[in-house]
């Protein structure tokens, strides 16, 4: 399998564009990736023209830049297999390297942030690994799921069911492939949703790799602590120490913190329920 673009044709538009918009954009259109008041249109080739014309029937929206970049530029350099402790990651297309007796994990994250190797998902993923060989959890619900693999990741050591969240549809289209390219379709349910409002699912372990806002609406619900265990993480310093605040005054308790470069936190925690 070969890499699944050469160049991308990025539109970067002010403005909401609704899926079923999107979806008008025809032939060599990827996806739609939405923020609060700006939205990315991917294309694998030139689409100037369709994009004024889809522009000039909807005048709330506009373009602020246009840009063609390779797929490798668009993910910040090549993406490629690396290894943890317990994980072999590899994308479809690449070389894979030796993989000893790790458990494998098949990942194309198409456009979608999310190749693995961020130091958050890394640590996110050595949480995962302590955690299962520790204690060990039956569900999780991933909010924030982007490409899906800390969702694969839990399926891989053995967690039954796993509900993967993001409120972005190009990421749930992306785990969703994922999900089934890795034949755990069964154990994994990729929703579109907000993750304020999953964070009632039943479930032992809550993985949130979120923007800091939702993190602390998500760590205002009584039903986060009712989870056996939290992993936490994409946060900055002063962010941190707010999360670290918050948890010691409620009904949890931090167990391991990774940093990397003064920058970036990870928390593995457990609330009442789950005991270290």
């Amino acid at each position: 399998m070969q890499i699944p673009y050469n160049h991308l044709h990025i539109y970067y538009i002010r403005g909401r564009i609704s899926n079923g918009q999107a979806r008008m954009l025809g032939d060599g259109f990827i996806g739609n990736w939405q923020e609060p008041e700006a939205a990315f249109l991917f294309f694998t080739e030139p689409a100037d023209d369709r994009v004024r014309d889809f522009l000039g029937n909807q005048p709330d929206l506009a373009l602020i830049d246009t840009f063609e970049m390779s797929y490798a530029d668009w993910h910040g350099g090549e993406i490629r297999s690396f290894l943890t402790d317990r994980f072999h990651v590899t994308p479809p297309w690449a070389a894979s390297c030796e993989a000893g007796s790790r458990l494998s994990i098949s990942l194309d994250p198409g456009v979608v942030f999310g190749a693995g190797t961020h130091p958050t998902t890394l640590n996110c993923l050595e949480a995962l690994e302590i955690l299962w060989e520790q204690k060990g959890f039956e569900s999780a619900v991933d909010l924030g799921t982007g490409t899906g693999l800390l969702s694969l990741a839990a399926c891989r050591l053995g967690c039954s069911r796993v509900l993967a969240v993001d409120n972005n549809e190009l990421a749930v289209r992306t785990a969703r492939l994922n999900v089934c390219a890795n034949g755990i379709g069964s154990r994994v349910l990729a929703v579109m949703a907000d993750a304020r409002d999953m964070i009632n699912s039943p479930a032992d372990l809550v993985i949130a790799n979120i923007h800091f806002d939702v993190m602390k609406d998500i760590l205002a619900c009584p039903a986060f602590y009712e989870k056996k265990y939290f992993i936490l993480s994409g946060l900055l310093r002063s962010q941190a120490r707010q999360v670290e605040e918050i948890i010691h005054y409620g009904p949890g308790r931090i167990i391991q913190r990774w940093i990397n470069e003064g920058v970036w936190y990870t928390f593995l925690g457990a609330c009442a329920g789950g005991a270290f």
